[in-house]
């Protein structure tokens, strides 16, 4: 079969599209035919290798074995293992990989039979691809400590990306009032994600403009500990989804201690892989939650995407496309 390896760190001209073995379902595993495959954040800093702990997930000097990224898919069940009871060949799958190998830039893939749901059927392949990992990213961060209520102030920074636009629709659809933060070309975007607000940060601090927040979610985090609790309001929660390694450091030893004498929480969100995937099946088809997908490309422009993600330019989701023909 085709797959886009990567072979070395730094730079995206080091994916390569080889022929690599076709792999064979364990007895908890299902084999999938792929259809669609989206883009995070996670195949970008395995790329660079930073933080430093992705050279310990993937290889200490250089990618270990075969490195294939690509964690969110969406394809059809080819084969079963024998243990394997919720699907069978036929069925339309999607789900989030990264707590059971990745493997999604190929045309096959084994997955663990936990890691899948069912794909609607008024839900594309693309569709189903751009959802698992940035969608529950966003839900559970809509939910940490506590689900967002009906009317609390909600603010997005890094909104206009695949988080940021499906974050918004989702808390919109809790009943917030959201505010969006990103560069100036990404203000149409989350407007049409369904944004109160929109705050352009090449012209202005969130964090100085004298208003509060029922909860921050930040994408990439780069302000200081201060500046997010001044921003808060009383009883308001700020959880970090991405962002700098000191950043995350100094919450790790703040967070607890602020959370614990102020009316403020400060947390870090701990990604639990399709934790809530059957929640935004529900908001899918009830068409309150629809991912925005800024640009399609086949296997063998892995490269390319993932060169146009590191741009930082990306609106909503890069999908990468192997249908072979099947749009649903």
């Amino acid at each position: 079969m085709k797959a886009v390896v990567l072979t070395r760190y730094g730079s995206p001209d080091y994916f390569e599209l080889q022929e690599v073995a076709k792999p064979n379902p364990r007895d908890n595993e299902v084999l999938l035919k792929v259809f669609a495959a989206s883009i995070n954040s996670w195949d970008w800093e395995i790329l660079i290798a930073k933080p430093f702990v992705n050279r310990l997930m993937a290889g200490l000097l250089k990618p270990k074995r075969i490195q294939i990224l690509g964690c969110d898919i969406a394809g059809r069940v080819e084969a079963v293992g024998k243990n394997v009871k919720q699907f069978q060949p036929g069925d339309a799958v999607f789900g989030d990989l990264s707590s059971c190998g990745w493997g999604g830039f190929a045309e096959y893939v084994c997955a663990r039979d936990k890691a899948l749901a069912l794909k609607p059927d008024s839900m594309t392949f693309e569709q189903a691809a751009a959802i698992p990992q940035a969608g529950l990213l966003a839900l559970q961060a809509l939910r940490y400590r506590e689900q967002v209520q009906p009317g609390q102030k909600v603010l997005f920074n890094g909104a206009g990306g695949g988080v940021g636009t499906l974050g918004i629709q989702i808390a919109k659809s809790f009943g917030a009032e959201v505010t969006g933060v990103d560069s100036t070309e990404k203000l149409d975007i989350m407007r049409s994600s369904g944004a109160d607000h929109v705050i352009d940060y090449t012209q202005k601090d969130f964090t100085k403009n004298g208003l509060c927040y029922d909860r921050i979610i930040d994408v990439r985090a780069t302000r200081s500990v201060s500046d997010y609790r001044r921003a808060l309001s009383h009883g308001g929660v700020f959880v970090m989804v991405g962002g700098s390694s000191s950043l995350v450091n100094k919450l790790l030893f703040l967070g607890p201690w602020i959370s614990m004498t102020e009316s403020k929480k400060m947390g870090l969100l701990l990604h639990k892989a399709n934790k809530g995937i059957a929640f935004m099946k529900e908001l899918f088809e009830a068409g309150k939650v629809v991912p925005v997908i800024d640009r399609r490309y086949p296997l063998d422009e892995v490269a390319e995407a993932i060169r146009y993600y590191g741009k930082g330019q990306v609106k909503g989701k890069i999908v990468i496309n192997l249908q072979h023909g099947n749009k649903t």
